[in-house]
C-alpha cells in the first residue's frame, strides 16, 4: 500500500495512507497547496499535482469553488465529524449542490461520473462467491431433494426402471438449483443496489461498463456468461485478477463491471482499496474448509487402499 508524507511548516507528518490523507483534505487539514510525498517521487509536490493519483478530483473541484466564493463541501465533512449536522432533508446541508439526488446509503438510480472508480479485485469477488455459495446451498439442497424424490416415486410407481428413475430424479433436481441461481443472481445483481448477499456483505455490486444498473435481461445473461468462464477451466475467472478494469470473461462479454459500493455515487472518497475484515474472514474460513476436505478426501483414498489391499 502507498504511503504519504506531508509537509507541515519545518515539519514531515506521515507516513500515511491514501485514505487519511482524504480525510485531512475533506477537514480542510490540508490544501491544495500543501507540499506532499511518497516513495519514488523526485521531490515533494503540491498536492494540487497530485489529485488524479489520490483520487481527490470531487473534493479538489469543491475546494476551488469554495476559493472562488462557491459552496464549500469541507463545512458538511467537518459537520459530519462534530456531530453538528443537519439531519437527512433538514437544514443547510440539504440544499448542497453535492448532495445526492435520492439516498446516501450506496444505491443508487443513475451513475455518478468523474469520481474516482475501485474495481473489485479477484479475491473480494472470490470471497462473495463463496457466501452466495453456502446461502445457495441449503434451498438447492432441500428443493432438488424434495423434487427428486417426489419424481423418482412417482416414475416408481408408474412401472418405470429404478435406473431411469434415478437418473431422471438427478436432472431435475439439478435443474432446479441452475434454476434458484439463475434467479438468485438475475433478480439480485439487477436490483437497485446490484449486489447479490454475499457482494452486499463484501461491499461492492455489478454495473455496466459506464456505472449504470443492469437490466434484468442483461443481468440473466450474465449468469449463462458465467458457464462459458466455468468451462475455460475457470481461466475466465482467473481474468479478474489481470484485466485492467478486474474484469472475468462473462464481464468482458455482457459490459460489466464489479466495483466498490460507493463507486458511481456521489461520495467515491468512501471507497476502500482495501480487502476489509469480512473479505478476510471469509477467505480464511473457505481456505480452512478445503484444506479439510483435501484431507478428508486423501484420508477416503487410503482407506479405500487399504480395503482393497
Amino acid at each position: 500500500m502507498t504511503e504519504w508524507y506531508y509537509a507541515e511548516g519545518q515539519q514531515r507528518q506521515g507516513p500515511l495512507p491514501v485514505a487519511e490523507i482524504r480525510q485531512r483534505f475533506q477537514r480542510g487539514q490540508l490544501t491544495l497547496d500543501t507540499l506532499v510525498w511518497r516513495e519514488g517521487m523526485g521531490q515533494w509536490a503540491a498536492l494540487r499535482q497530485v489529485v488524479d493519483e489520490l483520487g481527490l478530483q470531487t473534493l479538489a473541484d469543491a475546494s476551488a469553488s469554495s476559493a472562488s466564493g462557491g459552496f464549500d463541501l469541507r463545512r458538511d465533512y467537518a459537520a459530519i465529524d462534530n456531530g453538528t449536522a443537519a439531519l437527512p432533508g433538514t437544514g443547510a446541508i440539504s440544499s448542497s449542490p453535492y448532495a445526492a439526488p435520492g439516498t446516501s446509503s450506496g444505491a443508487y438510480s443513475q451513475a455518478v461520473q468523474g469520481g474516482e472508480v475501485v474495481y473489485a479485485g479477484f479475491w473480494k469477488r472470490f470471497a462473495a462467491y463463496l457466501i452466495d455459495y453456502f446461502v445457495l446451498l441449503i434451498p438447492s439442497w432441500i428443493i432438488g431433494a424434495i423434487l427428486g424424490v417426489g419424481i423418482g416415486a412417482g416414475l416408481g410407481a408408474t412401472g418405470t426402471a429404478g435406473t431411469a428413475a434415478e437418473v431422471t430424479a438427478q436432472i431435475i433436481s439439478g435443474l432446479s438449483g441452475l434454476v434458484i441461481a439463475l434467479l438468485y443472481y438475475g433478480f439480485f445483481h439487477a436490483s437497485r443496489g446490484g449486489a447479490t448477499l454475499g457482494k452486499m456483505a463484501i461491499g461492492i455490486k455489478v454495473v455496466r461498463g459506464n456505472g449504470e444498473r443492469l437490466t434484468l435481461g442483461r443481468s440473466i445473461g450474465r449468469y449463462f456468461a458465467t458457464i462459458l468462464s466455468s468451462l475455460t477451466l475457470l481461466i475466465g475467472y482467473l481474468m479478474a485478477a489481470f484485466t485492467d478494469r478486474k474484469q472475468a470473461l462473462h464481464d468482458l462479454i455482457c459490459d460489466t463491471v464489479v466495483v466498490d459500493r460507493w463507486a458511481f455515487t456521489d461520495q467515491p472518497q468512501m471507497q476502500r482499496h482495501e480487502l476489509g475484515t469480512v473479505t478476510i474472514v471469509v477467505l480464511v474460513i473457505g481456505g480452512v474448509l478445503m484444506l479439510a476436505g483435501f484431507a478428508l478426501m486423501i484420508f477416503a483414498i487410503g482407506m479405500i487402499a487399504k480395503m482393497a489391499g
